[in-house]
């Protein structure tokens, strides 16, 4: 995978794919205490989630990491898009917007067949980007474990 680095056009921020550029302690922090969907999750098993991803960190110029996300893809075919966060000090700034725009137009992003996120309270930006709700599907499914950090790591 090659790496992108992204410019904001008029703001201090960049994106980039670099993994090794994340400050993965902050982003942990974020999505073990802060994020509804991952609460607890170790260190070690959120590491190997986005090394096995697409990473995008979101960089203020002077102030470091500000935000994250990841797809999950075979590049082919399908995709999900997971552990979407901005700092909250940064929210309202259109910066989530710019970092779904950026990742929506990835090259090996292009051409897929499906692509899924779930959300529980940014629909609207979703929506901007192609996202429906998926309704009440009869051919999707999952397997769903939400505490499963309390009871393996816990």
């Amino acid at each position: 995978m090659s790496k992108i680095r992204l410019q904001h056009t008029e703001l201090p921020y960049i994106l980039t794919t670099d993994f090794e550029s994340f400050e993965m302690d902050r982003v942990h922090r974020w999505l073990s205490r802060e994020a509804y969907w991952s609460t607890g999750i170790p260190l070690s098993i959120l590491k190997r989630a986005f090394e096995n991803s697409i990473p995008f960190g979101l960089f203020h110029e002077k102030n470091g990491q500000i935000g994250v996300a990841r797809m999950v893809t075979d590049k082919a075919t399908f995709a999900y898009l997971a552990d979407v966060f901005i700092d909250e000090v940064y929210r309202g700034m259109g910066l989530a917007k710019w970092m779904m725009e950026s990742i929506m137009t990835h090259p090996e992003l292009q051409g897929l067949r499906r692509t899924m996120l779930a959300t529980s309270d940014m629909h609207s930006l979703y929506r901007k980007f192609g996202f429906e709700d998926v309704g009440e599907s009869e051919i999707l499914m999952e397997i769903v474990k939400p505490d499963i950090y309390k009871g393996l790591y816990g």
